[in-house]
């Protein structure tokens, strides 16, 4: 009767977990299936010039938009925890976010508009093209933040059917646009930029509805909130920011230092990582809310599994590109086909970033963020980056990506030294943030 009983236990389980992933799988296959096509068309269809100003745009516009955010939005699912049933909580914590979101806001798009002018200067673009591709930067950002947050509240409330199908209708609706107007020949650097903007604005409403829907109710945003808000996040926001400019690091310096042919090569490479996308996008979906709920007896078994499944899958990954570079050559098109090399270190670069991930997310989920690490990826980086900038042309693709092979090496490194100490000492405690933290969570416990 027992054997029985744990029986149906597991069945159920399993069940449950099955379909959760099944329809992870389907639908957002579909998503990440769309935006690969559409990525990919434009590498195929752009010319070598219009691909340099849409790699730019959207590389720069990936950075920005983390530096708008720097992390706030990952800290509404530890805050509110097992509370999700709590939907006043989650709202005032959701307006709370905003207020923070506002100030970043404020602070950034400046810097932006006076930084993105300066990185491009080599490229010789009309001072009207830079204008029209800042604003454009600026634009995108405040959607793409607005779509995080509100996408948040869609995952705690766990409605991830409509997040998917939300997802999936900009995915496929914006590669429909593109192929009319490719159709059409209206197709340019600037169409296909603002084809793939309104997919961002489309998804961010569609959340932004949903999520007031979800609530029912509006949120009022306190001091004491955002305070929480900014002591969990204040650890990884360091590293946050210098991850929000290293991931597009070697983008920047082929742009500042190198061609444009040498600029659209790189973009035309980083279209590749797409593949890591589905499998990356578990992370806030399945893996931060499983391990923030994991009880502790069970952390350690689930940790080294998650790593071991991620690290097989990127060296998997690896070894494909080594053995069969043609085939990802074949992806990009005739105009890249002599990117051999280039396309094994491209791939390395991102199995490795996939790895450091998956550890970051539980990292955070279980609390394990510390000072210390993030000082130590962020000097490690920058000594390496220095020394090989100084020593090393950058203006080829081969050298910035062996550069970033380097680099997200030692991250990993620092990344495993924050697992085995979290183990160790715990998960770092939010009593600094005043004492209704502490005793908030000893009444939930």
């Amino acid at each position: 009767m027992l054997l029985m009983t744990r029986f149906q236990s597991w069945k159920t389980f399993l069940t449950h977990k099955l379909h959760r992933l099944a329809e992870f799988l389907v639908l957002q296959g579909i998503t990440t299936a769309g935006n690969l096509f559409y990525g990919f068309l434009c590498v195929r269809i752009l010319p070598i010039n219009g691909y340099a100003k849409f790699a730019v745009v959207f590389g720069f516009l990936g950075s920005v938009t983390v530096l708008m955010d720097v992390g706030v939005t990952n800290t509404l699912a530890p805050l509110v925890g097992e509370r999700v049933a709590d939907r006043q909580l989650i709202a005032d914590y959701l307006a709370s976010l905003r207020q923070v979101a506002h100030r970043l806001f404020l602070l950034v798009g400046p810097m932006t508009a006076l930084v993105f002018p300066l990185i491009v200067r080599k490229q010789q673009w009309p001072a009207l093209t830079v204008a029209a591709m800042t604003a454009i930067i600026l634009f995108a950002a405040w959607f793409a933040r607005v779509s995080a947050t509100y996408g948040a509240v869609l995952i705690l409330r766990r409605d991830r059917t409509r997040w998917y199908r939300e997802q999936m209708v900009s995915s496929l609706g914006t590669l429909a646009v593109l192929l009319v107007f490719w159709a059409a020949h209206w197709l340019n650097a600037f169409t296909a930029i603002l084809i793939n903007v309104s997919g961002i604005v489309y998804l961010s409403q569609a959340y932004f509805f949903r999520a007031r829907h979800l609530l029912g109710t509006h949120g009022h945003p306190t001091k004491r909130m955002c305070k929480e808000i900014v002591h969990l996040a204040l650890p990884n926001s360091t590293s946050t920011i210098f991850y929000a400019l290293y991931g597009q690091f070697a983008l920047f310096l082929i742009t500042m230092f190198g061609r444009t042919t040498a600029v659209a090569s790189l973009g035309a490479l980083t279209r590749l990582s797409q593949i890591f996308v589905l499998i990356s996008q578990m992370n806030a979906l399945l893996v931060e809310p499983y391990f923030a709920r994991l009880p502790r007896s069970r952390l350690k078994a689930n940790y080294l599994i998650a790593i071991a499944a991620a690290a097989g899958f990127g060296s998997c990954c690896v070894l494909l590109a080594q053995f069969f570079p043609e085939l990802f050559l074949w992806i990009l098109g005739p105009k890249y086909s002599h990117l051999h090399h280039e396309v094994v270190l491209m791939i390395l670069v991102r199995s490795i970033g996939f790895v450091s991930g998956i550890l970051w997310t539980i990292h955070s989920a279980r609390k394990f963020v510390y000072w210390w690490n993030n000082a130590a990826i962020i000097v490690v980086t920058i000594l390496i980056q220095a020394i090989y900038v100084w020593k090393v042309d950058m203006s080829t693709v081969k050298s910035v990506l062996t550069l970033s092979v380097i680099n997200a090496v030692a991250g990993l490194a620092v990344y495993i030294a924050v697992g085995v100490y979290g183990f160790v000492r715990g998960p770092r405690r939010l009593k600094d943030a005043g004492s209704e933290i502490s005793s908030r969570e000893t009444a939930h416990a």
